[in-house]
């Protein structure tokens, strides 16, 4: 259930920050939630391996590499999904830094954080 909340919230946020950026298309509402569900598959399973293999560059830049796998994320996204435009890497950058503000914002508003750490306590009391 938590999974399925956090979709919909990154989903709202996704629709939200695509509507304020001239170079983001979104197509309609199902390709938002398609978005959502293949940045979080990318996010779970791609990004980590990509944070791996450049830990060198990342330690070199002092983290800020770390911005533009995020970006490379985005446009891999806008491979896979149709309906999903983003205008180049520079466009994915700054998508991808207001989508996680955005998404944070949207998270700490209706408490998700609040529900996963009432469901760890739950869960360590079994």
């Amino acid at each position: 259930m938590q999974f399925l909340i956090k979709i919909l919230v990154s989903a709202l946020a996704i629709y939200l920050v695509a509507l304020i950026m001239p170079h983001v298309q979104i197509d309609d509402q199902l390709t938002v939630l398609l978005v959502a569900l293949v940045l979080a598959f990318l996010d779970a399973i791609v990004k980590p391996l990509l944070t791996i293999l450049t830990i060198p560059i990342t330690i070199f830049t002092f983290g800020f590499f770390l911005l533009a796998i995020n970006a490379f994320i985005i446009l891999i996204a806008t491979r896979l999904v149709p309906g999903f435009h983003v205008d180049g890497f520079w466009w994915a950058l700054l998508f991808s830094l207001i989508l996680s503000i955005t998404n944070g914002f949207l998270n700490s508003a209706l408490g998700i954080n609040r529900l996963k750490e009432r469901e760890d306590r739950e869960n360590d009391s079994w």
